[in-house]
């Protein structure tokens, strides 16, 4: 569903702003008490906020670590998916968090990719065409002090390999 409005909406709208917006108003994101406040044009970099309130707020007064965990766990993989296009398959494979401090205010979370990052997974999944990338990203407080680390490990496969490796994986079950 989402991706089919996604493809409609970018003949009227800046994939930025579908991407912003769309998080923002899904009902599976707003769950999280997380909001999209930033998206480069190119979706190589996001900025989140997660302010705390009665809806995130945990026994010790604090953010709800899963709170955090799930307004971090879609956004790498959808950044992707939006980057690399329909000739790749992009999967969240794990993640590994580390709380670091609680979160008693607003906190801020930033996810990038750069130009040479981007390239290098390119030629990695086209030489071995399927790759594992791990990104490391933080949440911070107004201070710019780490309040929770998480690292991310992501599948990315050439689509039309990903789909043989399906076939093959469904004909030796059936066997």
């Amino acid at each position: 569903m989402y991706k089919t409005a996604t493809e409609f909406l970018t003949r009227f709208v800046k994939p930025a702003t579908i991407y912003k917006y769309g998080f923002n108003w899904s009902p599976m994101y707003r769950r999280t008490t997380a909001k999209i406040i930033e998206v480069s044009e190119d979706l190589h970099k996001v900025v989140i906020t997660l302010k705390l309130n009665w809806k995130n707020r945990n026994y010790a007064g604090s953010i709800f670590g899963g709170s955090m965990l799930s307004a971090t766990d879609p956004i790498y993989m959808i950044m992707l998916i939006q980057i690399l296009g329909n000739d790749y398959v992009v999967w969240d494979k794990a993640v590994e968090a580390t709380y670091r401090r609680p979160a008693k205010d607003q906190i801020f979370g930033k996810f990038e990719f750069s130009k040479d990052e981007i390239s290098k997974l390119k030629e990695d999944v086209l030489t071995y065409k399927e790759v594992t990338l791990e990104k490391t990203m933080h949440l911070v407080d107004k201070n710019d002090k780490v309040v929770a680390s998480f690292n991310k490990t992501l599948y990315i496969a050439d689509k039309g390999f990903y789909k043989e490796k399906l076939k093959k994986r469904q004909h030796k079950q059936q066997a």
